[in-house]
C-alpha cells in the first residue's frame, strides 16, 4: 500500500506568476501552500507550526516563507524550520506539472493528520562513542537537543535541565499562570526516551573542566563530553530594598512562581508589580481581573520606554489604566513592610506615600547563570555573558553557547556582538550551534531578532536591534493599529514594531535577512510609507540600498 495519497489538481501553471505563493483546497481538512521562485513550483503546508498562522499572508523570502505573526521561516522546498519560534517543520508535498499545464500535487498519508511534521531523527548507536552535552533546560537547550538527532548525530546526546522539568514554553508563564505544566512542554518524557536524548532534570552543572572536558553536576554525578553547549540563561534577582526577603515578594520567571502566584491570589488581594519590564507588565495584566487591586510601579515617565518610546508607552499606560490597572511612573519602592508572620503587607514609595500589598512581584532585572564556568578557561564578560563567534562557538573550540548568555554577532545589526533576551533568538541559536557541533556542514548565524507580545489581547510585534534617536509612528495608535519606525542618529531604521498591522514587522524582518534597509527618506513624507513593502520578492528590483556598517 502506497504511503503518498492521489494527486490532486490545484491549478493551472499560468494561475501562480514568479515570486508567487497562493493557498488552495487539497482536502476540506488539508491547505497548500504552492509557491513559484526561480521559475520552480513547490507546496508546503499553510499553517505555521508555532501558534497555526496562515502562512500565505506572510512573506516569501529567497527559498524560505516567513510567519506573518512572529517570524519564523520555512523552507520552501523541504517544509523544514530554519528561523523560529516553534519546533516543528511543515508537510512537504509533492508537485507535478502536467504538459496540459495542470499542477498537481500529492501528499504523504501521515501529513494529512497534522498540520506539523517532525524532522527525521537519527537514532543512539554506541559505537559512535561521543557524548555531547547540553547545559540548560531553556528554548535554546531543547532545540540544540533535538537538532543534533536531526543533523545525523549518533553518540550519546544529554540535557541538564536546572528546573525540575522537562524544557516548556516559559514565556507563557508571565500571560498565563493558571497553565498546566505538561500543556506547555516542547516535548514529553516519551519523545525524549524515544530518540535517545538522556534528560536530567533538577541538576545543575556546577563546575566545567575544560581541560578534562568534563561537568560536574549538582547531583554528583561528573560527566565526560566531546563537545557541549551551554545555554543557561538567566535568574531573577530583586533588588537591595530594605524587605525584600519578606514572604510573599517574588520574581516571575518558573512555571511554579507563577503557580504560586496563582494559587495565592484571590478577590481580596491587592498586588504590586515594581518594574515596567514584559514580564511585569504581563503579569500585572494577567491579574487585573482577579484580585482586588493591581498596582505598577515605573521608574520612567511612560512603561516600555526604552523598547517602544513615549508616544507608544504613553498608549500602553492608558490601555492598563483602562482596564483596572494603576501605574506610578517615575517612582519606586523604598522599604517594604511585613506582618507579625514575616508576609508583606505594605510598601513604600520614593514620595513618601504608602500602599497595601499582599503580593509584590519584582520585574526588575537578572543575572546570568554563569558563575559556574568561573576559573573553567570559558571567558566570561563582566556581566556574566561569554563570547562566541559566528558558528556560536566560544574561546574552546568544543565549548559552544547560546540563548541569553551569548554576546553573540547579530546580522541586522552589522554583526556586532550582543545578547538578546529573545526566545526567537534563543531557539535559533540552538538549531545553529548543533549543526556547527554536527560539523558536517558549518553555517553561520545570520541573526534577525524577533521579539512579540500579547496585553490585554493586543498583538505588539517588533524586529530588528539598536540604539534609536526618533520614533516615526504611522496609523492608528489609540486604536492600536499602527506602525512604528525606529532610526538611528544617521536616519537608518534599525527596527519595526507594530500592532494590528500584520505581517509589516515579518516583512521588515525579511528586509533585513536580505540584507537591506530602509532611511527615513523612504518612509516619511511619502504617499504610501509602506510602499517598501512591495520590494519584498527576491528577484524584484529593490531601490533599497544595501546595509552599510
Amino acid at each position: 500500500m502506497s504511503v503518498y495519497t492521489e494527486y490532486v489538481t490545484l491549478c493551472n501553471q499560468a494561475d501562480i506568476q514568479e515570486n508567487e505563493m497562493k493557498v488552495f483546497d487539497f482536502n476540506e481538512d488539508t491547505k497548500v501552500l504552492l509557491i513559484k521562485q526561480n521559475g520552480e513550483l513547490s507546496a508546503v503546508g499553510n499553517k505555521c507550526s508555532h501558534y497555526g498562522a496562515p502562512l500565505h499572508t506572510g512573506v516569501l523570502g529567497q527559498g524560505h516563507v516567513r510567519c506573518p505573526w512572529h517570524g519564523a521561516c520555512f523552507n520552501i522546498k523541504t517544509g523544514d524550520i530554519e528561523d523560529f519560534p516553534g519546533l516543528d517543520s511543515l508537510p512537504c508535498f509533492n508537485v507535478q506539472v502536467e504538459t496540459t499545464g495542470e499542477v498537481k500535487v500529492r501528499a504523504k498519508k501521515v501529513d494529512l493528520t497534522e498540520s506539523k511534521r517532525l524532522k527525521n531523527m537519527a537514532s543512539y548507536c554506541p559505537e559512535t562513542n561521543l557524548t555531547y552535552v547540553v547545559v540548560g533546560g531553556g528554548p535554546a537547550g531543547a532545540v540544540c537537543a533535538e537538532t543534533l538527532r536531526q543533523e545525523g548525530f549518533t553518540g550519546r546526546v544529554i540535557m541538564i535541565c536546572r528546573e525540575n522539568a522537562l524544557p516548556y514554553d516559559r514565556i507563557k508563564v508571565s500571560k498565563s499562570m493558571n497553565i498546566e505544566l505538561g500543556k506547555i512542554e516542547y516535548r514529553n518524557s516519551s519523545f525524549y526516551n524515544e530518540h535517545s536524548i538522556e534528560t536530567m532534570v533538577g541538576v545543575e552543572a556546577t563546575k566545567l573542566d575544560i581541560e578534562c572536558k568534563t561537568v560536574l553536576c549538582s547531583n554528583g554525578k561528573l560527566i565526560q563530553y566531546d563537545k557541549i553547549f551551554i545555554a543557561t540563561g538567566c535568574c531573577p534577582i530583586k533588588p537591595p530594598i530594605k524587605g525584600a526577603d519578606l514572604n510573599n515578594v517574588v520574581t516571575v520567571r518558573d512555571h511554579s512562581d507563577a503557580d504560586f502566584i496563582n494559587n495565592f491570589v484571590d478577590a481580596e488581594k491587592n498586588v504590586v508589580c515594581l518594574g515596567s519590564s514584559f514580564i511585569a507588565l504581563e503579569s500585572a495584566a494577567y491579574l487585573a481581573k482577579k484580585v482586588k487591586s493591581v498596582t505598577v510601579i515605573a521608574r520612567d515617565e511612560v512603561p516600555l520606554l526604552a523598547s517602544f518610546g513615549k508616544e507608544i508607552g504613553q498608549r500602553i499606560l492608558d490601555l492598563f489604566t483602562e482596564n483596572g490597572v494603576k501605574i506610578i511612573t517615575n517612582s519606586g519602592i523604598t522599604e517594604i513592610f511585613g506582618s507579625d508572620d514575616n508576609k508583606v503587607k505594605e510598601v513604600i514609595l520614593k514620595d513618601g506615600s504608602k500602599l497595601p500589598c499582599d503580593l509584590l512581584i519584582m520585574g526588575t532585572g537578572s543575572k546570568f547563570y554563569t558563575d559556574f564556568l568561573k576559573e573553567s578557561g570559558v571567558e566570561l564578560n563582566a556581566n556574566g555573558t561569554i563570547n562566541t563567534d559566528m558558528y556560536l562557538m566560544t574561546n574552546v573550540p568544543s565549548v559552544f553557547a547560546g540563548g541569553d548568555i551569548a554576546n553573540a554577532p547579530v546580522f541586522s545589526n552589522g554583526n556586532q556582538r550582543t545578547h538578546i533576551g529573545h526566545i526567537q533568538l534563543a531557539q535559533y541559536h540552538g538549531r545553529i550551534a548543533a549543526i556547527n557541533m554536527v560539523g558536517q556542514t558549518q553555517i553561520k548565524l545570520k541573526s534577525i531578532p524577533f521579539f512579540f507580545t500579547m496585553i490585554f489581547g493586543k498583538g505588539l510585534r517588533y524586529a530588528g536591534y539598536g540604539k534609536y534617536s526618533d520614533v516615526l509612528i504611522e496609523g492608528d495608535l489609540p486604536n492600536f493599529k499602527f506602525v512604528a519606525y525606529y532610526l538611528n542618529s544617521n536616519n537608518k531604521v534599525i527596527a519595526v514594531a507594530s500592532c494590528g498591522r500584520d505581517p509589516i514587522v515579518a516583512q521588515f524582518a525579511e528586509l533585513q535577512a536580505q540584507d537591506k534597509c530602509l532611511h527615513r527618506s523612504d518612509i516619511e513624507g511619502k504617499e504610501d510609507p509602506t510602499a517598501w513593502t512591495k520590494n519584498m520578492n527576491a528577484d524584484a528590483p529593490c531601490k533599497l540600498p544595501a546595509m552599510n556598517y
